[in-house]
């Protein structure tokens, strides 16, 4: 028999985190989390998600044993001001039964019914910076700390429930010894000049500090089309701000200005610290905070993140001045590969901007949507 009980202590939410670690023990491409960030997550005094979305966490039992957790969740900002009647899902996972699966996401329609949501989709998170998708290719390949990893019955599963895909995503890695220089060099001497614009580089995170607020602003502005953008307020900045730029070299962080200070351009590229949290096994202490400040400094692996431009310089070339200031950096510092965080199929822009590099797909992944009424 299968029992939902909802984690509303701080000693369940503890099983809810940890239950992936037994889940996916013998795994060599699950990349598990640090457990006291994924429990600041799930903390509504700490994420300001919560200020604008509700959510309720569960785990599954059977046998008196853990065999399945999932997130509902409700963006009210998307809810409300763009009217999208949606429950979202997601931190989903489960043993290989199909049984299991459907308990939990029935606790899903319930909370979104409750609420007079109409479809549920995930798995995603709170917002566009959290973690998003199924994936459905690419499961002999390393996991990375911004993206979920899951066994393959997880797409068996959604589709004998009757979900459908909602949205598609890839992601692509390249050897950075594809990279040549050639195909943006003249280029970024051009925008430069024409649009009197300026790299800005820094040395380390208090120089980077004053610009952030700029970058999110811009992240919004430059991400609004996207399907399922929601934007980010100002609490939420401050919390990333200390989430995510401490985590990174602050020379893999670049943005673009023009004359008047105004930044039209922004790129966020991360060392991959996926080897050094298998090491760590979701611990800080005693040492991993240690392997995790070597991956930080000498990874020769770099995940894109984020990159960004204005919506007034997006057909302009501005990404020639990024990728040159990269070039510079990762030629100095001997990177070797080069990958990118999932992005939705139908995003040809960003696609676009990585053509001369010869990029190789290497996982696909996506949201599933289902009805509620």
């Amino acid at each position: 028999m299968i029992t939902i009980k909802e984690a509303n202590t701080k000693s369940l939410l503890k099983e809810y985190v940890k239950f992936p670690f037994s889940l996916y023990k013998n795994n060599k491409y699950w990349v598990p989390p640090i457990i006291s960030e994924e429990l600041e997550t799930f903390d509504k005094t700490k994420n300001p998600a919560f200020t604008n979305a509700d959510a309720k966490f569960y785990l599954a039992y059977k046998d008196n044993k853990i065999v399945g957790r999932i997130a509902a969740i409700i963006n009210w900002d998307e809810v409300n001001n763009q009217g999208k009647k949606k429950t979202r899902f997601g931190w989903f996972d489960t043993i290989d039964d199909i049984e299991v699966t459907k308990a939990l996401l029935e606790k899903v329609y319930e909370f979104g019914r409750e609420n007079n949501l109409e479809h549920a989709e995930g798995p995603m998170g709170f917002s566009n910076l959290d973690k998003v998708g199924v994936l459905t290719e690419g499961f002999d390949e390393l996991g990375t700390m911004i993206t979920w990893y899951n066994f393959p019955y997880y797409k068996e599963h959604f589709e004998k429930l009757g979900f459908k895909v909602e949205k598609e995503y890839v992601e692509n890695k390249f050897p950075f010894e594809n990279v040549k220089p050639e195909f943006f060099l003249k280029v970024n001497d051009l925008v430069i000049r024409r649009y009197q614009l300026k790299p800005l580089n820094f040395k380390t995170t208090k120089e980077v500090m004053p610009h952030v607020d700029k970058m999110f602003d811009l992240f919004n502005e430059s991400y609004a089309s996207l399907s399922s953008f929601v934007a980010i307020n100002d609490i939420q900045k401050e919390y990333f701000k200390k989430k995510y730029i401490s985590f990174i070299n602050p020379e893999y962080i670049k943005f673009v200005e023009d004359k008047d200070h105004n930044i039209v351009a922004f790129s966020i590229v991360m060392p991959s610290f996926s080897k050094a949290l298998q090491e760590i096994k979701g611990k800080l202490f005693p040492f991993g905070f240690l392997k995790l400040l070597k991956a930080k400094n000498h990874s020769k692996d770099m995940i894109f993140y984020l990159i960004g431009v204005h919506p007034e310089y997006q057909s302009k070339g501005v990404t020639a001045i990024i990728f040159n200031e990269y070039y510079k950096t990762f030629t100095e510092k001997g990177i070797k590969m080069c990958y990118r965080t999932p992005e939705l199929v139908d995003n040809t822009a960003i696609h676009n901007l990585w053509k001369h590099f010869d990029p190789v797909i290497h996982k696909r992944r996506c949201t599933y949507l289902k009805e509620l009424h």
